[in-house]
């Protein structure tokens, strides 16, 4: 269940667990952020078809923000055959323009450095970048995906 945002309309800290439809009733809540959705639907059903079990979706897209820019996720790279798995889903230049056009977003592997050093994906995007205080994230477990 995802929870209701924090007076600065983000999520409380931690991993909330949604379904695809959970997450798409409480996001796609105008033209825009459903052609986000259509995006994201596309880059998840590309890892799932990969072996991919988890994806962590993060960014403005998951907070009140009404026109966010994209979305972020991260992907749990656990059981993925490389062999599957888009190419594009692995193109991290600056700005991550190929994934932003094929996806609408941006795809990170959830153990990959932001920096070096710095935390593992999955950490950082549990951090405000404006605040730096913890806040949450949506997880969804593919496997339950259709």
């Amino acid at each position: 269940m995802i929870p209701d945002f924090d007076s600065d309309g983000l999520l409380p800290p931690g991993l909330h667990w949604a379904t695809w439809q959970e997450l798409s009733d409480r996001f796609g809540t105008n033209a825009h952020r459903m052609l986000l959705l259509s995006g994201m639907r596309q880059a998840l059903e590309a890892l799932k078809a990969a072996g991919c079990n988890t994806v962590y979706i993060d960014g403005s897209f998951v907070t009140s923000k009404d026109t966010p820019g994209d979305f972020d996720a991260c992907w749990d790279p656990t059981n993925v055959d490389p062999h599957r798995l888009d190419p594009v889903l692995l193109i991290f230049e600056p700005g991550r323009k190929i994934q932003k056009a094929k996806y609408g977003g941006e795809l990170f592997i959830s153990t990959m450095r932001n920096g070096n050093p710095g935390p593992v994906m999955l950490d950082f995007f549990q951090n405000d970048k404006n605040t730096g205080r913890r806040k949450g994230i949506v997880a969804i477990d593919l496997r339950r995906f259709a």
